[in-house]
């Protein structure tokens, strides 16, 4: 028995060991993913605590966080096993924001002036409900089979699709939604945010105010090789910084989102590893630095946080989306969009036709054109914060589709030769569950050419 014992005590001093060397160091990060994670899914989009925990946060290590949520004080916090507990706290109107013991709460804070579109036409060009359209060259049932075959059956959670829509000649030809979302859910575009980014720079380019092919403007970067970096570089993912980006461990990306007050400054920080536009690599924090270039454009923080909404996302009636901020009061241009799937179907019909909006030309045609035009060594892959297919990612779908993507499967997939955006958010990406490719091909034979 005593040998049994001391066999027992050994094992379980080596799971500690085992535990404090492998998840130990995770648990800020798993804490503060869960505490903002929740914080933003209640009180954005007003999803209970026991949904966000089984369908949001039912990730390796997240599921391990207790939670939260005070209604009363609107903040969210998270813990594991006790350890590392993180709050996030919502503010109306800018979103949540994961904040550490520094973070004065009670200091005033400004708030972005929106601009409701209200003209009375139907969606897409209005938030009007759509009108009814028919087209003869649409097999209606092989596309309701294709958007069905996106969904999970009979309680699978296998590809966990939350919502399709998709657009057709500017016409709603097929939406669907999983059990718990409808056409009024916003939901976290991840990534997909990036796009918007980009798009405040090409308003600010339309209009004269940046010349993106100039060395960005950084006094830091003024006394080394970092100088010669461009807004163009940035904007490419092309700038030669370091940056890690792997969010199944501690890296640059997740150390940036849930635990840096200035989430742009990382990047900024960083050291070149490589001569500008020569080696492309996926960086997040390259975004948000472009957020933070973007928001020394301006004189005022109230102008910075006009500028984003006035500039595209209220001007074609994005009325849900809500981008939120970092500590330091920069928006989170890399990850943290939200808005309804109906709302990222416009913003994806604004690059359809060319940044032109109903008639008005939101963006100039060649940046639409530059934003799609792949990117120097990124094997066609990526262009200026769009995702690009020249490289034929996607066998059986056109070479010309760029598209919006962002962690765990949100896409706006823009396709010029057919007319068509096609939107897809879910939680489920990269292991073969969800097969983007047979969606899109599904959705694309059904119309006829």
């Amino acid at each position: 028995m005593k040998k049994f014992l001391k066999v027992l005590l050994l094992l379980v001093v080596l799971g500690f060991l085992y535990f404090g060397f492998t998840t130990y160091p995770k648990l800020d990060l798993i804490s503060g993913f869960s505490a903002k994670s929740v914080a933003s899914g209640h009180f954005i989009d007003n999803r209970s605590l026991d949904l966000i925990q089984k369908t949001d946060n039912d990730i390796n290590l997240v599921d391990l966080a207790k939670n939260s949520i005070d209604d009363a004080g609107k903040f969210a916090i998270s813990n594991v096993y006790g350890l590392k507990e993180r709050k996030a706290i919502y503010r109306e109107g800018l979103g949540a924001v994961l904040i550490n013991d520094d973070f004065d709460v009670s200091k005033p804070y400004l708030l972005p002036k929106r601009t409701k579109l209200v003209n009375n036409l139907p969606f897409p060009y209005g938030n009007n409900e759509p009108k009814d359209s028919a087209f003869a060259n649409v097999d209606y049932t092989k596309l309701k089979n294709a958007v069905e075959n996106a969904f999970d059956k009979n309680g699978g959670r296998t590809k966990r699709t939350r919502a399709v829509v998709v657009l057709y000649k500017d016409k709603l030809i097929a939406e669907k939604y999983d059990t718990g979302f409808n056409k009024d859910s916003k939901i976290l575009g991840w990534s997909m945010t990036k796009s918007i980014t980009s798009s405040a720079f090409g308003v600010l380019a339309k209009q004269g105010k940046i010349d993106i092919y100039k060395p960005a403007p950084i006094k830091e970067w003024q006394n080394d090789e970092r100088k010669n970096i461009t807004v163009n570089d940035l904007l490419h993912m092309n700038s030669g910084l370091e940056w890690e980006e792997n969010y199944s461990t501690i890296c640059d990306a997740t150390q940036m989102l849930f635990q840096s007050e200035d989430m742009g400054k990382v990047q900024m920080d960083k050291p070149a590893k490589f001569k500008p536009n020569t080696h492309w690599y996926y960086s997040s924090g390259t975004t948000n630095l472009l957020s933070r270039i973007l928001r020394s454009q301006f004189k005022t923080q109230q102008e910075y946080l006009d500028f984003w909404y006035s500039a595209v996302i209220d001007k074609i009636g994005m009325n849900s989306m809500i981008v939120e901020q970092d500590m330091s009061g920069t928006f989170v241009g890399s990850s943290y969009g939200w808005a309804t799937p109906r709302d990222w179907s416009k913003f994806g019909l604004l690059y359809l036709h060319k940044g032109n909006w109903n008639g008005e030309q939101i963006l100039d045609e060649s940046w639409v054109k530059y934003t799609a035009t792949p990117t120097n060594t990124s094997e066609g892959k990526y262009g200026a914060q769009f995702w690009l297919n020249a490289g034929g990612k996607f066998p059986d779908v056109p070479r010309d589709m760029f598209y919006c993507s962002g962690y765990q499967g949100q896409m706006v997939a823009i396709i010029p030769s057919l007319d068509m955006v096609i939107v897809r958010m879910g939680v489920r990406e990269g292991d073969k569950s969800f097969d983007f490719n047979g969606f899109l091909k599904g959705i694309i034979d059904s119309v006829k050419k």
